[in-house]
């Protein structure tokens, strides 16, 4: 499968567009196969945006706010972005067994 870089453009359209079926209720794997990508590049991206804005808005008095120094804070920091990712997955895919489930008793 050939890979395909998007321009900052793309990003900030697909992510606009995830936005707006996130808002319908569309679950996260369905939004990434909407856009063509994958679930983890979708993360990732919507990562990548919602620290760049938070960057913008937080005043900078020369000092780094966003990365602690301290080693193991860091470390609890990703834990805690990992525990909430995998949390997300989880659910989604809760949902999806629970529709699996719902079309079995059905039919």
């Amino acid at each position: 499968m050939k890979q395909h870089r998007h321009t900052l453009e793309e990003i900030a359209a697909k992510l606009d567009e995830a936005d707006a079926m996130s808002a319908r209720g569309t679950l996260h794997g369905d939004i990434a196969k909407a856009l063509g990508i994958s679930v983890m590049t979708y993360h990732r991206w919507r990562k990548a945006r919602d620290s760049s804005r938070s960057a913008a808005l937080s005043p900078s008095r020369g000092v780094e706010t966003t990365a602690p120094t301290n080693p193991i804070s860091s470390l609890q920091l990703e834990n805690a972005r990992l525990r909430r990712l995998v949390t997300d997955l989880l659910l989604e895919k809760m949902n999806l067994e629970e529709s699996i489930q719902d079309r079995a008793n059905r039919g």
